[in-house]
């Protein structure tokens, strides 16, 4: 090529620009079929729930957002952190055992729009939980492609406790956060991890955990990155960023803490207060008690799930799940089985810990004829709606 037409050849167009709106379109657009997949279960789990309820003359709205810890949320987000009730046993069960987030969010949606405080919660609870089930979506598919992550979006929507979802409750409002933060870690973006754990942290108690996954991944991976250089000034600056997240991730939780430290003038206030509620931590003893206290043929059914438990855990471990996620999983598996509180609330607070759903979703996929993957999620969804709606037309809470 001559100088003449080195100096009049047009330039080539430079390539397009990607927004941060057109990226979110893409994302969206890739998510939709793991949206319409689990906006479909859960409307199905509605549907029978509704039923079932004008079946027995009763109020549909009520379990959803007018019982148990719904209640307490609303009480929050219209009186602030005030209420106290004494118990025959002599406890005292205190509203600054919940977290804040959700009630905020209810008192914002609820000054905002017409809806009350229960509606309000509901909106909050269903809008969180479309984004949880993006996250797990793309959490999936960074793990294992798209199809995975549709059908483990599927799965948590039809988990056996998955009614909780369409509750005023805050375990979508978690599980979003958790969801998010976790794919976070999983692309390098760790600031963003450690705010999304900021806002978990102000959600749940069991924020621990991922505060946990986070910090012990970064420390990891700082080791293994100076038992290679063994010079610690580049590591510390080429990762500054994910020591940043990881000493943002707990502010959250920390801050809650504090602050039922300072309003009851005692550094383990906020412990006393879970004790109260019997939600203290004792190694699992109160399990172990309930598991003895049971019929035996009830109690060798609950070994059996907690054994089914355990062999999910372990082929998580077998998949090679990123330790993130995997520390994540492991850790709210934990928290859920060695606390004393109510063992109905067991399979509920492990309902976050959507990548022991990974296996499973994987299995199905390995199904031939692709149909009998489908057929194993429709019979799986109306079992989670029947369920649910016995459930939520029970006595107790879930």
């Amino acid at each position: 090529m001559s100088d003449h037409q080195l100096r009049t050849r047009t330039p080539a167009a430079p390539a397009p620009r990607t927004t941060g709106g057109s990226r979110t379109a893409a994302a969206f657009r890739a998510a939709a079929p793991a949206l319409a997949v689990y906006a479909a279960v859960r409307a199905l789990g509605l549907l029978a729930f509704w039923a079932a309820a004008s079946a027995a003359g009763k109020d549909p709205l009520g379990p959803l957002s007018g019982r148990w810890d719904s209640v307490w949320y609303q009480r929050i987000a219209e009186n602030g952190y005030r209420y106290t009730v004494t118990l025959p046993d002599g406890s005292v069960h205190s509203d600054l055992a919940f977290f804040p987030l959700l009630p905020a969010l209810e008192r914002a949606v609820s000054a905002v729009t017409p809806l009350t405080l229960g509606g309000a919660g509901l909106l909050v609870a269903w809008t969180a939980g479309l984004v949880a089930a993006w996250g797990i979506f793309a959490v999936g598919a960074e793990l294992r492609g798209r199809r995975t992550g549709v059908v483990l979006a599927a799965l948590w929507g039809v988990y056996p406790t998955a009614f909780v979802q369409s509750m005023a409750y805050t375990e979508t409002l978690f599980t979003a956060l958790a969801a998010w933060s976790l794919l976070a870690v999983l692309k390098g973006r760790w600031i963003a991890a450690g705010v999304l754990c900021v806002l978990a942290g102000l959600t749940r108690p069991s924020a621990a955990a991922l505060i946990a996954a986070l910090a012990i991944t970064a420390a990891v991976t700082l080791v293994r990155e100076y038992r290679d250089e063994r010079r610690a000034g580049p590591v510390l600056r080429r990762n500054a960023r994910m020591i940043a997240g990881v000493a943002l991730a707990p502010l959250g939780w920390l801050a809650y803490v504090v602050f039922v430290a300072v309003r009851e003038a005692s550094p383990v206030a906020y412990f006393d207060v879970q004790a109260q509620w019997g939600n203290n931590i004792d190694g699992g003893r109160a399990l172990a008690a309930f598991i003895a206290g049971l019929p035996w043929p009830a109690a060798l059914g609950l070994c059996a799930a907690l054994g089914l438990l355990g062999w999910l855990v372990v082929l998580c471990v077998r998949q090679r799940q990123p330790l993130p996620v995997l520390l994540y999983t492991v850790a709210i598996v934990v928290i859920s089985l060695i606390g004393a509180g109510y063992f109905g609330s067991r399979p509920r607070l492990m309902m976050p810990a959507f990548p022991l759903l990974l296996p499973p979703a994987i299995a199905l996929l390995r199904l031939r004829p692709p149909g009998r993957a489908a057929a194993v999620l429709a019979a799986l969804a109306c079992a989670s709606a029947a369920y649910g709606a016995w459930i939520l037309l029970g006595a107790g809470p879930p």
